[in-house]
């Protein structure tokens, strides 16, 4: 998680084991690739146009993500104009449920959201955890 949290094209130094020895190594991070990412506003369907690409989220499921656990979905981007920005959700974080609804997909962010327009809401709440491992709700608008 931590190196998810980081900037594309960043350098970073890892400390590895290699035949029995530890060495220190320098990468550079590249971008996930984009078949693997769901993005919630480029996969809207007609019945939900509007609804969850308002959010400025890339994000993909947990179970895809090496050290992000088997629940969730993972934050792959954040438009940094959009709403999700300004409710302080980053790269890296995981979100395990949406109205009290548990998520595994980008389909199950947007079903989410929908559910709580339909219902009269506003905002809804979202449970995130962050790289620390922290666990959050953060509200954020509905559409």
């Amino acid at each position: 998680r931590q190196i998810a949290a980081l900037a594309p094209d960043s350098s970073v130094k890892l400390d590895v084991m290699h035949k029995g020895q530890s060495k220190t190594i320098t990468v550079a991070l590249g971008t996930m690739p984009s078949q693997r990412e769901a993005s919630v506003e480029h996969e809207r369907s007609g019945s939900h146009r509007g609804v969850g690409g308002h959010l400025g989220l890339s994000v993909a499921p947990a179970s895809e993500v090496a050290g992000s656990g088997d629940k969730g979905v993972v934050v792959t981007g954040v438009d940094p104009d959009g709403p999700a920005a300004e409710h302080g959700m980053q790269t890296g974080d995981v979100i395990l449920d949406v109205g009290g609804k548990a998520v595994s997909s980008a389909s199950d962010i947007r079903e989410a959201l929908s559910s709580a327009k339909a219902d009269g809401k506003r905002d809804v709440l979202m449970r995130v955890k962050s790289a620390d491992s922290s666990t959050r709700y953060v509200a954020v608008p509905v559409g």
